[in-house]
């Protein structure tokens, strides 16, 4: 067949990025031809398309997003401005589905979270009015964030977030979108977690990897507690901080994986730097040093992630929503030990596979701070649970598990 997959943006780290990316490739080793279409591409995702209005950060995008959500009621040219620029959309991706003769569009996140409300309205009449197939891969829905509650255009996401076709079929990934998609709108939606490729172990670290420490100003003697996720409220680092702090440990250095600018998590990353200095903590922001590549910048060395991780003593990963957590995954798959906030998706999809780490509930108690030191001091103790973490995820978050998954839903398109 001839797939391709579809959204805002198909670049970067974030999480709906990287598990198209795991689809895709998947896809490909089934045998699959695969192409792109989005509103930014990395270089890398070709055969495709780049239509610049599908972007959420788009001007015409942005403006429409904001005006529907920005109270109960939605004027008649705001509702005509999203079908017409829906048409333009479904249009421009009629042609692409053309060009390239697509079988079967997979609709990453776009037809579940209203940040381009044209696309998502796009590509339900794709497949009302020119009975394309259409996957949608759900990772958020809107009625999980408060921010789009208040809204003029009910009718809008009810048709399209998500839309109810006999040619779409849904995935969620945790077992809550899972059951809300069934009682919201009766839909029958295939249960495909986050994965991550568990058959095939990561490299030791080269000797580029090698030079991380000295090139952040970090010495082999500090003990590195990774914050390796976006800065922003729902991802709770406050709590990072604070069992920092209450480790009262001089060798540890909390290190985030973004630069902490303003314009990150709208101040957030700001406040988070004033909170650690009020905490007098040792910390690093190490965005500036860190790329999808490695590569120089500013006239110093730049790293990938995996590069960071193998130098990582624990992870801290206080969350209080995540869709599922594409990072635990990625903590699980280089045997890092893990210090988790209990948030929803962790207990009902997460911790019943067997996962262990060290858990607390939004506080940090003297256990949690206890139980934090034996991971820098027990090796024994986290050398047993890293390995069984990665056998446990192994069997139920591999690559096997979501090709086992994608199969079941190309099967279900010939079920009616």
């Amino acid at each position: 067949m001839n797939i391709a997959i579809v959204s805002t943006r198909l670049s970067g780290l974030d999480g709906v990025s990287l598990e198209a990316t795991k689809v895709a490739n998947v896809f490909a080793e089934m045998g699959h031809n695969i192409f792109w279409c989005a509103g930014e591409l990395d270089e890398s995702k070709t055969p495709g398309r780049l239509i610049p209005e599908m972007h959420f950060m788009h001007p015409t995008a942005r403006a429409i997003h904001d005006e529907a959500f920005s109270g109960p009621y939605a004027s008649p040219e705001l509702i005509e401005r999203i079908y017409d620029e829906a048409d333009k959309l479904r249009l421009e991706l009629l042609d692409f589905v053309r060009e390239f003769d697509i079988d079967l569009l997979v609709s990453q996140n776009s037809n579940a979270i209203p940040m381009n409300i044209q696309l998502g309205v796009a590509l339900t009449h794709l497949a009302k009015r020119h009975g394309v197939k259409l996957l949608c891969h759900n990772h958020d829905f809107y009625f999980e964030r408060d921010r789009f509650i208040a809204n003029g255009i009910q009718f809008i996401l009810d048709e399209a977030f998500p839309p109810v076709l006999s040619n779409v079929r849904h995935m969620v990934i945790n077992v809550a979108m899972q059951r809300r998609i069934k009682s919201f709108k009766g839909i029958d939606a295939l249960y495909l977690p986050n994965v991550f490729d568990y058959d095939n172990a990561p490299p030791p670290p080269d000797d580029y990897a090698m030079t991380f420490r000295e090139t952040v100003g970090l010495s082999d003697n500090d003990i590195i507690a990774l914050q390796a996720t976006r800065l922003i409220r729902r991802k709770g680092i406050e709590k990072a901080i604070e069992l920092i702090h209450k480790l009262d440990d001089e060798r540890v250095v909390l290190v985030f994986t973004r630069t902490g600018k303003k314009d990150e998590g709208e101040g957030y990353g700001e406040w988070l730097r004033d909170m650690a200095d009020r905490y007098q903590i040792r910390y690093l922001f190490i965005g500036d040093y860190l790329d999808e590549t490695r590569g120089e910048r500013d006239g110093h060395k730049v790293f990938s992630l995996w590069d960071v991780y193998p130098h990582a003593h624990f992870i801290t990963y206080p969350s209080i929503y995540e869709g599922f957590g594409n990072a635990l995954l990625e903590t699980l798959y280089f045997r890092k030990p893990l210090v988790v906030n209990q948030y929803p998706m962790y207990l009902t999809d997460i911790k019943p596979t067997g996962i262990q780490a060290v858990e607390f509930n939004y506080d940090i108690t003297d256990d949690t701070v206890a139980q934090t030191r034996r991971l820098i001091e027990d090796d024994g103790w986290v050398a047993a649970m890293v390995e069984h973490n990665y056998q446990v995820a192994s069997r139920h978050f591999s690559y096997s598990v979501l090709k086992s998954k994608l199969r079941k839903a190309l099967e279900s398109f010939t079920d009616d």
